[in-house]
């Protein structure tokens, strides 16, 4: 039986090339994403150019029954669900005295309620022996000014890892979050000048900036049999910085 997987957030960043690497290794891939169809409809292209198996679904995280729809797909597609890997997200940074209360309500649609439609739906269909990592960022630690309304989004779906973790104690089913540090994605670097970013890949001190290859291996590893004595933890993959 082979390993299918749902990888939302999947048609760009950290996402398109987590789909990308799970299919490499045999995984059949649901992409999931929000609204570019076509930059999904790339990664399905490319995976099944390669000789995998793909298909993309669009929709909002935060809607239940979009997600129950995706979970439909890879069913009655591929014939189950082994690895779910919740990369979709949205950020707004600004000082916390300066936050737009509907960019906050925005954020916590796809980032925490987004998540647990995610998780629940991953608790309830996953099949035994699966694995389910979710995205965080390594600023709920290092408290950077101007994320404090990304980072309480973030914070909650670190904590909602831990306790599904424990909750589905008896399925061998791990559950983890990885926490990137700066990641040079379309994301990170939206909003940003040259010397900012200059300054943040030096903070680690393997100075330089995560990539997304970085983020897909250690997710991979995971969901691999190689990584499933890890369980109910956050792993900050950034590089050093403390």
């Amino acid at each position: 039986m082979s390993e299918v997987a749902i990888v939302t957030g999947g048609s760009r960043g950290i996402g398109r090339t987590v789909a990308l690497t799970l299919a490499a290794r045999g995984a059949a891939v649901v992409v999931g994403y929000a609204g570019q169809a076509d930059r999904a409809a790339e990664v399905v292209n490319e995976i099944t150019a390669a000789g995998g198996r793909a298909v993309a679904a669009g929709g909002d995280v935060g809607d239940e029954n979009v997600v129950a729809a995706l979970f439909d797909l890879a069913e009655g597609e591929f014939g189950g669900v082994d690895t779910v890997v919740n990369s979709a997200g949205i950020m707004k940074l600004t000082p916390i005295a300066d936050l737009d209360l509907d960019d906050l309500d925005r954020m916590h649609r796809t980032n925490i309620r987004g998540a647990f439609v995610v998780a629940r739906e991953a608790a309830r269909r996953l099949r035994d022996g699966g694995s389910f990592v979710m995205l965080s960022t390594s600023v709920v630690g290092l408290q950077f000014p101007s994320y404090g309304g990304y980072v309480a989004s973030k914070g909650a779906v670190e904590a909602l890892t831990l306790i599904l973790a424990r909750e589905l104690r008896g399925r061998n089913i791990t559950v983890n979050t990885v926490a990137p540090g700066p990641t040079a994605t379309d994301f990170f670097f939206e909003g940003k000048d040259q010397a900012e970013i200059d300054r943040m890949a030096k903070q680690p001190p393997l100075e330089r900036l995560g990539t997304p290859e970085d983020m897909a291996a250690v997710i991979a590893f995971l969901t691999s049999p190689e990584g499933h004595w890890v369980n109910g933890q956050v792993v900050r993959a950034n590089g050093g910085i403390i």
